[in-house]
This record gives structure tokens, C-alpha cells and sequence, in this order.
């Protein structure tokens, strides 16, 4: 690690301090996309707003010099309670970043999931990062969701995630008005926001073009998709509307390994989930970039919970504090996920970046754990939390 980048993430308190960071760092197009959502934005302040209208009731003199904040999660015992959520192109934003994410995580042990959207081939990053687990959408057609599955099963990841939310492209003004899309398109005004941040264009983008070309979209698909910057190329967003859970049910039967559903904010579509296979579920709205006015994922994750109580429920959204995983934990979550902190993290320090964003994470949970006056995880409960009036 340079002492320059050092110097950087001492200045890095909080996940929080990384977004800061990260919007001096990027450019505004590429900003924009890692930090907006849809429409108004809605879903992504509720995900945050839900955390706030929680209080905690301590505990004191209690012994909690031994505790500990281990979580087992299908089979394997994990260092903390969260990991990394799927992240979209993250090596556009830092140098190799899909790389990065997951050795940080696999140093820290804790999971990463490797997004289809990645800019990097799901091959190269589980061999140098031993990610175990890949997100998938459903493609289009059958021939695709069979091809996919089995290059993610040659590949030899164990736990593949089925994300359901994303029947069509949501409606992300914010990335237009920041002048992002797929496949970039080379403007002038593109040239000006990249030369106007030359550690970036320096750092990411040249370096991933000299020593790697240009990137492509990897992993939607069995087969490689377009790059990431064209003048004419474009991505596929095909309408997915006819999907429906007989094509979930046929991906149990192709993949032999565990199989996890994203996406679920319905406790009916969570029984469903469930019924077809699934051996854990992950309630999540997409981070805002889907249907903006869609609820958080901690306001249904109880009867989530409550509905399916012999499968691992976990979360993503709006997590940025130990708290915010301890919340999560009490009202029944198994695991709790996080993204745009550890993509910002990435961003501004590479892996060194986000080793230092888990272990800020880290700290927190140990911290709280003595504070809230609990030695184990599995003390958390809903009698730990008092709703706050008027919020």
C-alpha cells in the first residue's frame, strides 16, 4: 500500500467517509451510477430511513470480554456477520475491482458475491480471489439459463444467487442525468469528466485498457458480452416478463449446489421461493434501482423470517453501521449484505481500500456487542429494539 493511499483511509472514520471520498475520485458519470437509484430516489432514502426508527436497550454488567461475532452460514463458520453484495462493473470504478473485492473478502473472511454484471471473467476472479459465491439474472430463454449454469458450475463456485427483481431495466434518470449509460457512449463531455480526474483516468481506466483492453460485460451470459464503451454497440436489456418460477424450478434442477433467491420483499413469493428449492433467501429491493417506492427490506424481513423459519433469511440495503447489522440480526436476519460502501471503498484504495472498509465494519459490531451488553449474536432478539414514536 503507497503512503499516499495510507495517508487517504486514515482520513476514513465511517463506511459512510467512503462515498465522500469516492465522489472527488470518480467521475461524475461514473459516480452517479454506483450512487443513484431510481426515479425520485424514494427506496433508496427509506432504506435508510427503516434503520432510524429503531432504539437499542442495553445491557450492562454483563461479561462480555469473550464475545464473539462469528456467524455459520451453509456449512462454513464466517469471521462477521456481513458481506459484500453483488456489484456491478466495479472494475470501470477501481482497478480490477472485482478482483479486489474478493480477495479483501477472502483475507477477511467473509463472503463476496460476484456479480453477472462484472467486467472481469467469473474464471479469472474465482481463481485469484476464491470467491464461492456468483449472482445470476435469469436470461431470456431456456438454452441461455442452462449455458450460464453450467459455465458457473465448471467454474466452481458453490452457492449460486438467482436475482428476481429485475424483469425490466428500472427507470434510472439519475444516470442519464449524469450522462451514464451501457455501453458508455464517447462524448466530449465524457473526455472532460475523465481527463478533470486524472488519478482515476490514470489509476483505472488507462491502465485497465494497457494491460487488459477493453472491458466487456463477462458474465451475463455463457458467452462474452459488449464492452463498456461504444459508439454503437448496445447491451441487451431484453424484456424478461415471461419469466416465471418454472424457470427457477429448472435452475434447481441444473445446479447441484446451494441456491439462493435475491430479490424477495413478498412473504407469498417467499413461501414460493422456498417451496421450488431455495435453501436461503436474501430480501432486498435491488438498492432503490428497480421499482422506486418498493419498501425496504427491514420493514418485511420479520414476516419474511416468520414465514420461512427453516431456511437462512438474509438482507441488503442501506447498511452502513455495526447497528445497522445488529437491527437487522435482531428482527431475524441470518447475514446481512452491503455494496455501494465497499465499491466506494474499492474505488479510492483498491484492496487496501476495502480490507480497511470490513475491518472499520469489523470494529463496530465487536464495539456494540460490549455495548449493547451481549457476548453472542445469537442474543439478539426483537426485545433488544424499541420502535421509536413519531418515526
Amino acid at each position: 500500500m503507497s503512503e499516499q493511499t495510507q495517508r487517504r483511509l486514515r482520513r476514513i472514520l465511517c463506511l459512510d467517509d467512503f462515498e465522500i471520498a469516492a465522489k472527488k475520485h470518480l467521475p461524475r458519470p461514473v459516480f452517479g451510477y454506483v450512487a443513484g437509484a431510481a426515479e425520485t430516489n424514494w427506496t433508496l432514502h427509506d432504506n435508510r430511513r427503516a434503520f432510524d426508527e429503531f432504539g437499542f436497550v442495553p445491557r450492562v454488567l454483563i461479561d462480555v470480554s469473550k464475545r464473539s461475532q462469528q456467524t455459520s452460514l451453509f456449512g462454513r463458520t464466517y469471521a462477521a456477520p456481513f458481506g459484500i453484495a453483488p456489484i456491478g462493473i466495479s472494475a470501470l470504478y477501481a482497478y480490477r475491482g472485482d478482483i479486489v473485492l474478493a480477495r479483501a473478502a477472502a483475507a477477511a473472511n467473509i463472503p463476496m458475491i460476484l456479480s453477472s454484471s462484472s467486467l472481469i471473467r467469473m474464471e479469472d476472479v474465482k481463481n485469484e480471489g476464491q470467491t464461492e459465491w456468483f449472482q445470476a439474472y435469469l436470461p431470456g430463454d431456456i438454452p441461455r439459463i442452462t449455458a450460464l449454469v453450467e459455465r458457473v458450475k465448471r467454474t466452481g463456485f458453490e452457492i449460486l444467487v438467482i436475482t428476481v427483481d429485475s424483469q425490466v431495466a428500472g427507470n434510472r434518470e439519475n444516470n442519464v442525468r449524469a450522462g451514464f449509460s451501457t455501453p458508455l457512449r464517447p462524448t466530449a463531455r465524457l473526455a472532460w469528466d475523465g481527463v478533470s480526474h486524472p488519478r482515476w483516468l490514470l489509476g483505472t481506466f488507462l491502465r485497465t485498457l494497457l494491460k487488459h483492453g477493453m472491458p466487456h460485460f463477462e458474465n451475463n451470459d455463457a458467452t462474452q458480452g459488449p464492452p463498456i464503451m461504444s459508439p454503437n454497440v448496445l447491451r441487451d436489456y431484453s424484456d424478461r416478463g415471461h419469466l416465471n418460477w418454472r424457470h427457477f424450478e429448472l435452475i434447481r434442477e441444473l445446479w447441484k449446489g446451494t441456491l439462493v433467491i435475491k430479490g424477495i420483499l413478498d412473504v407469498e413469493d417467499a413461501r414460493i421461493a422456498r417451496n421450488a428449492g431455495a435453501e436461503g433467501i436474501i430480501v432486498s429491493n435491488h438498492g432503490g434501482r428497480q421499482l422506486d417506492g418498493a419498501v425496504s427490506a427491514l420493514r418485511v424481513l420479520p414476516d419474511i423470517v416468520a414465514a420461512c423459519p427453516d431456511i437462512p433469511v438474509m438482507m441488503d440495503g442501506g447498511v452502513r453501521r455495526g447497528t445497522d447489522v445488529f437491527k437487522a440480526l435482531a428482527l431475524g436476519a441470518k447475514f446481512v449484505f452491503a455494496g455501494r460502501p465497499f465499491g466506494y471503498a474499492a474505488a479510492i484504495g483498491g484492496e487496501a481500500g476495502v480490507r480497511h472498509a470490513i475491518r472499520l465494519l469489523s470494529d463496530e459490531i465487536h464495539r456494540d456487542l460490549a455495548l449493547l451488553g451481549i457476548a453472542s449474536l445469537s442474543e439478539l432478539t426483537p426485545q433488544r429494539l424499541v420502535r421509536l414514536a413519531g418515526r
